[in-house]
């Protein structure tokens, strides 16, 4: 998959990394919170961060990214933005734990920045799982979830 080439979906493009952008703030707020203070296991950990990163992406991706979405009823779009996302986190779990093992086995019993290696490990595995599962999110999205929203809709806008 490339990224689009059409300026009206490159913009949108733009919109839906940015709307990522803030669900990798929730999804590795809530990771670190999970699995570094309260000690829940990473891979559980990575799965409820997953969750909550979702719901706010979806939220903020109807509002600005594909605004113009209107023909679906919210309950339909959420239903198969919640499946895009699943079918995303089927990729992103064993992603996240080979990863995790080989950015780990790359540290050996050093970390960063005073961080323990485990930490660094699963935060590095964390961003290369969200980079890849990204665009998958995005092409599924915008051509299933929301594909009442012309191309040429956001080319008139801003």
């Amino acid at each position: 998959m490339t990224t689009p080439t059409r300026p009206s979906e490159r913009r949108r493009f733009a919109k839906f990394a940015t709307v990522g952008a803030s669900g990798a703030v929730v999804d590795f707020g809530v990771f670190n919170l999970l699995a570094t203070l309260l000690g829940v296991a990473p891979v559980a950990a990575s799965v409820v961060s997953f969750f909550c990163a979702v719901l706010s992406n979806y939220t903020l991706n109807r509002l600005w990214t594909f605004q113009d979405s209107r023909s679906k009823r919210k309950r339909v779009q959420l239903s198969q933005y919640a499946l895009v996302s699943v079918v995303g986190l089927a990729i992103r779990t064993p992603l996240f734990q080979y990863a995790s093992r080989g950015y780990l086995a790359a540290l050996g019993t050093g970390g960063l920045l005073g961080l323990a290696p485990e930490t660094v490990a699963h935060n590095l595995a964390l961003a290369t799982a969200i980079g890849v599962v990204m665009l998958w999110n995005f092409f599924a999205n915008r051509y299933w979830t929301f594909a009442d929203v012309a191309s040429s809709d956001l080319a008139n806008r801003d």
